[in-house]
């Protein structure tokens, strides 16, 4: 198979897929490295393919929240959980997670949490992995780009936040 057939049956997948596919099973389904399929992802972005990267895989990004914000918050790798499990019972979606490094300056990552399984799949990641969460490079301070159809649903969930002493 060449690249342009890859290319079309990896945009197939992910279109028809409820939930991300690991870089691992898009090579096994398409007999390439999982190199082969990041450097494809790679031309597919840059043709404007609406794919974000998470720690669980790779997802076509079709429908983005009618609004967002960017909130302020800090607190210990232990509260991660309660944290996202506020914005998602609060009908929101934490997108992505952003930590200001002294050297790097800022890293972001692409979270997409948007149900309550996907919390317990990002804390599963967390727990099995050696990986350390953002939020240690800086002192538990961090931003997320919450999303949500309405500013009502993004107040109720920041009001929460607050709640919960985890807004600065």
């Amino acid at each position: 198979m060449n690249r342009k057939e890859r290319l079309k049956k990896i945009v197939n997948f992910l279109s028809s897929s409820q939930e991300s596919i690991s870089g691992s099973k898009l090579a096994s389904l398409l007999g390439v490295t999982r190199q082969v399929v990041v450097q494809d992802v790679a031309i597919l972005k840059s043709k404007g393919i609406n794919i974000i990267s998470t720690a669980r895989g790779y997802v076509l990004n079709n429908a983005e929240p009618k609004f967002t914000m960017l909130v302020a918050v800090q607190h210990t790798k232990e509260m991660i959980r309660d944290e996202l499990t506020c914005v998602v019972k609060n009908g929101g979606e934490v997108l992505d997670v952003i930590v200001e490094h002294p050297i790097y300056g800022e890293i972001k990552g692409n979270l997409n949490i948007k149900t309550l399984e996907d919390v317990e799949k990002f804390i599963s990641a967390l727990q099995t992995s050696s990986a350390i969460p953002l939020l240690a490079l800086s002192n538990g301070v961090h931003l997320h780009t919450i999303g949500a159809d309405s500013k009502e649903t993004l107040q109720k969930i920041v009001k929460s936040l607050g709640k919960m002493g985890l807004l600065i």
